[in-house]
């Protein structure tokens, strides 16, 4: 079902592996395809220096330039990429420099911001599809904390001279909703498997990839080089920078006490705890066949129109491995989380349950749980039912020749570990 939109109750991709593209899929595809993308460094530094509007300094020290290098290298060997991904994936290089010559100019002009505290935040870590994103979001509902939506995520810092229009809206909320629009005419299904729309509370890791230090590129493109490289980093330092550019946000729209989330933390607790020693880390946990039947299958949609061909295997293989690579990380260090600043929480748990693990959470990081933020709790749980965008039905076996218990078994030790359940 090539087509299935976010009305519907229950998709079912019959097309998953071999698609039937919609005519509007189609145009977009001749278009782009007829314009090979550069990725020429020097170009791309250039465009984000124009539309910086006048910075010029890149904060090029810590080896910035030799991780710029490589985060190109590896899409350049990506050969299944369609232009339409390349195109996008320079665009957000572009954006990524251009983002980070606005912050270099910022702390130049306001040094002061470097020693705003980022204080006692509360850090949601779990695999994608494990609840993060409806427990991100719940806790953001409590007016007191700051939150990172999906618009600001894109752009955090504004470009200079950029300001809203008369109508108050700010230019970068209007492109990340032509961006939305767009994609939701191009491939529909994907707001039943994260919708990211503008407001939507998203992860930080695009703030950490200012950096050029996250792993978010390996969901965009087939990158193991980029994989290998960034699990080398030194991630304090980087986690240092995730620091500085949460300063910035909270000199620019502050202050409150941020609540933040991502898989990436997964792996790297120990930088996260020495970045953020009093934080109050919620993990949430899920049967890893569910965590990589979704992922996997939102990439194999996804790459109907990213890439030139679907490949099922490879999408297994790698994801399989990615998650396992994750979890095995979080196992090995979930000790560097205080018992007393940390909490469990089951997918099972949640769907009707969240108040009790809210109390537990707000316990735990010697936080008031106030009537006012239990209002924002229940307005949020009322207005987004679970599969309020349709919900996907997945078949790992149609689609990638493995079943869910053939999976399951690579993960014995998580479900050792923490109160998992077959799904």
């Amino acid at each position: 079902m090539g087509s299935a939109g976010p009305d519907v109750a229950d998709i079912d991709f019959d097309d998953l592996t071999a698609p039937r593209l919609t005519d509007v899929q189609r145009q977009i595809l001749e278009f782009t395809e007829a314009r090979p993308v550069d990725l020429d460094v020097g170009r791309m530094r250039a465009d984000a220096l124009e539309q910086a509007g006048g910075p010029e300094d890149l904060d090029e020290a810590d080896g910035f330039a030799d991780r710029l290098a490589a985060h190109v290298a590896a899409i350049e060997a990506d050969d299944g990429l369609r232009q339409l991904t390349r195109g996008s994936l320079r665009q957000r290089v572009v954006r990524l420099l251009r983002n980070r010559l606005s912050l270099t100019e910022l702390l130049r002009r306001y040094p002061e911001i470097e020693s705003i505290r980022i204080e006692k935040p509360f850090v949601v870590v779990g695999m994608p599809r494990s609840g993060t994103t409806h427990l991100v979001n719940l806790i953001a509902a409590d007016p007191r904390r700051r939150a990172l939506p999906y618009w600001e995520s894109q752009e955090p810092i504004p470009a200079r001279g950029q300001g809203p229009d008369i109508f108050g809206v700010d230019p970068r909320y209007a492109r990340a909703k032509a961006e939305h629009d767009a994609l939701m005419a191009s491939a529909p299904a994907v707001a039943a498997m994260h919708d990211r729309f503008p407001e939507a509370i998203e992860e930080e890791v695009e703030l950490l990839d200012l950096d050029l230090a996250a792993y978010v590129l390996e969901w965009h493109a087939r990158v193991p080089d980029w994989r290998d490289y960034y699990l080398r980093l030194d991630q304090t330092r980087h986690y240092a920078y995730l620091k500085k550019v949460l300063q910035a946000l909270t000199f620019l729209r502050g202050p409150r006490t941020w609540v933040l989330k991502s898989p990436q933390h997964a792996e790297q607790l120990g930088p996260l705890m020495a970045t953020f020693p009093d934080a109050t880390v919620a993990f949430t946990h899920r049967d890893p066949v569910a965590v990589i039947q979704s992922a996997i299958t939102m990439m194999a949609y996804s790459d109907r129109l990213r890439r030139t061909s679907i490949d099922p295997a490879w999408l297994l293989e790698y994801w399989s491995d990615r998650v396992h690579r994750l979890l095995s990380a979080c196992v090995r260090d979930r000790d560097l989380v205080p018992a007393e600043h940390s909490i469990d929480i089951g997918f099972h748990q949640l769907g009707g349950n969240e108040m009790a693990l809210l109390d537990e959470l707000y316990r735990r990081g010697g936080t008031e749980l106030t009537p006012q933020a239990r209002v924002g709790f229940q307005r949020y749980l009322d207005g987004n039912p679970r599969g309020k965008h349709g919900r996907v039905r997945y078949d790992l076996q149609r689609h990638f020749d493995v079943s869910a218990d053939e999976l399951r078994g690579r993960f014995g030790f998580y479900f050792d570990r923490f109160d998992v359940r077959d799904e």
